[in-house]
């Protein structure tokens, strides 16, 4: 017996696999799961999120094994994203789906990988990590018989994509329409992408104290930081930095989703959607901090961009990361040969119907799937290797 297709614990306005755009490629439901757990699993069985384990989040990968990955980002991101679905009765497991393959695009060496890749695709088209988590979703990998990608749900799709430009969205089919029509996504991809921020720069201030590239004196100069600390220090005078710094984290963090839950509860009940259509008829998002935790949020993240971003300590990193993915880049184009076999043999059509373009965005799918200490490794082979094809 099939599952339960339609949850009515769930809010009206809520993604109901009911009332879901379905896949690209039709499929049979399942006896004992869901569309969006089904969404779910693919991702968590795909190769691109095992990879994930050894792709940095700030810190290259080979500096230590106590920074966070953008596999352990994933998985926080999916928590606060449940924990906010959850309370405002929405879908969990769409939630959680989305959050997992957020950043399935993101290239090796985090956002210096990232500009590193979008340079060297300047003249053929660029390189966006959101449309390359699509893109990896919908065709990069490569597990089923029946169809190409994962062939997940639109509603999954459309909250991997967060943002897009006209160009773009207008060679995207459905699931770019929206950016045309400047349409918002569901309630669940909107708290995907706010569950994102909210790791981003609570879980940085962990690992950037860690790292000793900012201190505490720096911290409680901002604002969402010192409230909590002074609150912590009163409770537990003693503690040393490292529970101290922890404990601050926690509650920094129970401290946005909370205002994030209340503000958007707010909002909907002044919109007062009946659908998921009229969510995504709004003139803006739903889900959204109030106007002061906004401020405190910014804030934090502008000092984050300051002293951690642009600490000589990771602008040094990422200059070798730049490096290293450019040089990469350089020599797939002169030898597509030195990638493996099916990668090569895809360059190698696109250059005999003369698709420099094509054969560039192979390269870049390449690269942007290795993780950290692969795209060394391959950078040190290279190098001793001479190049052979035209």
């Amino acid at each position: 017996m099939a599952i339960q297709r339609t949850h009515p614990e769930l809010q009206p306005y809520a993604a109901q696999e009911a009332q879901s755009r379905g896949r690209r490629y039709p499929e049979n439901p399942t006896a004992y799961r869901g569309e969006y757990q089904r969404d779910r699993d693919r991702i968590v069985h795909s190769t691109a999120f095992r990879r994930l384990v050894y792709k940095t989040q700030v810190f290259v990968n080979h500096e230590g094994d106590l920074y966070r990955t953008r596999l352990t980002h994933s998985l926080e991101v999916a928590q606060i994203a449940r924990t906010v679905a959850l309370a405002l009765g929405l879908n969990e497991p769409l939630v959680e789906a989305i959050s997992l393959a957020h950043d399935l695009g993101h290239t090796p060496f985090g956002h210096s990988g990232q500009d590193a890749l979008n340079k060297c695709m300047s003249e053929y088209g660029g390189f966006e990590h959101n449309l390359q988590s699509l893109r990896v979703v919908d065709v990069l990998e490569a597990k089923y018989a029946e169809f190409p990608g994962l062939n997940l749900t639109y509603e999954t799709r459309e909250g991997i994509l967060k943002h897009c430009s006209a160009r773009n969205a207008r060679e995207l089919g459905d699931i770019g329409e929206r950016f045309l029509k400047r349409q918002q996504p569901g309630l669940e991809a909107q708290i995907a992408n706010l569950a994102d921020a909210i790791a981003y720069n609570n879980h940085d201030v962990d690992d950037g104290f860690r790292a000793g590239l900012i201190s505490l004196d720096m911290l409680r100069e901002q604002v969402l930081f010192e409230e909590q600390y002074l609150e912590v220090h009163r409770l537990y005078p003693q503690l040393e930095d490292r529970r101290l710094i922890y404990e601050v984290i926690r509650r920094m963090i129970n401290y946005v989703v909370t205002d994030l839950v209340e503000e958007t509860r707010r909002r909907i009940e002044s919109a007062e959607p009946a659908t998921i259509d009229d969510v995504r008829n709004q003139p803006g998002p739903l889900v959204a901090f109030s106007t002061d935790v906004l401020a405190k949020h910014q804030e934090l993240k502008r000092f984050l961009n300051g002293s951690m971003y642009r600490h000589e300590r990771v602008l040094s990193m990422t200059r070798k990361a730049a490096q290293t993915v450019e040089q990469l880049f350089a020599a797939y184009m002169n030898t597509p040969s030195t990638m493996p076999a099916d990668f090569a043999e895809s360059a190698a059509r696109a250059v005999a119907n003369g698709d420099t373009s094509g054969k560039a965005r192979v390269v870049a799918d390449y690269i942007a799937g290795m993780t950290d200490r692969f795209a060394i490794s391959e950078q040190s082979r290279l190098s001793k290797q001479p190049l052979i094809d035209s």
